[in-house]
């Protein structure tokens, strides 16, 4: 059974045209289908919780990543066992405004190439990453389908979101936040270990433990990333000097960050972040905080999504027409 969720404050613009075509791609198909709407934040993770828990075993979202990830934490939140979640279906037709996740399958706002794809698709295993933070002694966690963020990651990511309310959704949001949260950030002190080992004992300026190679509206932070090897890619960033700073700029989209001399890149399944801070992160897009240690692990295999026919195993997708 078919569970859609839709976000009617992304993409605002082509609403109305994409729900035209789903409603008649589906009745040509013959899909039985129920729709839901999202109303306000972390709707659609209530939404994607109640269909899930209903037998509904694919799930489709139209929206941006914020709608994805709130989707994402519906489904690994429900009291489906973990075989039966990762036997969801999941996929996406991309609304917002970065749509990092979706760039990653050369899925954009081309939602006829997207619901074709959800329909036609090969089935493929996709990992989910998972952060877990205790309040009170009380463990949460908060699921993410392509990264997290920490440091002027996250201070980017709020800046970012503020401008939305005054220039509307634009990609240049997030560079403009960049530099607003340059100026603003506070280095914390912080030790992270990576599958046991220690790896950085210092102030952090910037750390991102990525499932997918993209961020902030298309930053192509971590190169390497693959939402299906069953292992998490970061990035732990030295605070750079200006004139570093200028020279790495232009790196920020193209991949080539780790070549920097201040950025030290890494991998692994299991990380464990120790501060004494009130810490702020960003995961896809949302920004929240904790307090005291917390950990990050890959969940290998969460979900299903289908892909194109022909991708080859840890390359980026553009060949599904």
């Amino acid at each position: 059974m078919l569970g859609i969720i839709i976000n009617p404050k992304s993409g605002k613009r082509a609403m109305r045209a994409q729900r035209i075509y789903l409603w008649k791609t589906l009745r040509a198909r013959h899909q039985p289908f129920t729709y839901r709407v999202t109303r306000y934040a972390n709707h659609a993770l209530e939404l994607a919780r109640e269909l899930v828990e209903k037998g509904y075993d694919q799930i489709l979202v139209l929206g941006g990543d914020g709608t994805i990830s709130e989707a994402i934490n519906g489904i690994m939140r429900s009291n489906l066992t973990p075989t039966q979640r990762s036997q969801i279906q999941f996929g996406i037709m991309p609304r917002g405004t970065g749509n990092d996740f979706a760039r990653f399958w050369g899925l954009d706002r081309r939602f006829k190439r997207s619901l074709q794809l959800f329909f036609e698709g090969k089935s493929q295993p996709l990992d989910v990453g998972c952060l877990t933070y205790w309040r009170n002694g009380i463990e949460h966690h908060r699921y993410f389908i392509n990264s997290v963020g920490f440091g002027i990651d996250s201070l980017t990511n709020v800046y970012g979101q503020h401008l939305k309310y005054y220039i509307g959704s634009h990609h240049v949001n997030y560079l403009i936040g960049f530099f607003w949260a340059l100026i603003q950030l506070k280095l914390q002190k912080m030790h992270l270990l990576v599958d046991g080992k220690s790896l950085v004992d210092s102030k952090m300026f910037h750390l991102n433990i990525a499932n997918g190679p993209y961020n902030g509206g298309g930053i192509k932070q971590n190169a390497e990333a693959d939402p299906r090897d069953g292992i998490l890619h970061g990035m732990y960033v030295e605070k750079p000097t200006f004139k570093q700073l200028c020279v790495g700029i232009p790196n920020l989209f193209n991949g080539q960050l780790y070549k920097l001399p201040f950025v030290h890149p890494f991998a692994g399944k299991d990380f464990v972040i120790e501060t004494k801070e009130h810490t702020q992160f960003e995961a896809d897009g949302i920004t929240m905080d904790i307090m005291g240690t917390f950990e990050v692990h890959c969940i290998h295999d969460a979900l299903c999504m289908t892909v194109p026919q022909y991708c080859q195993f840890g390359k980026e997708i553009h060949d599904f027409e």
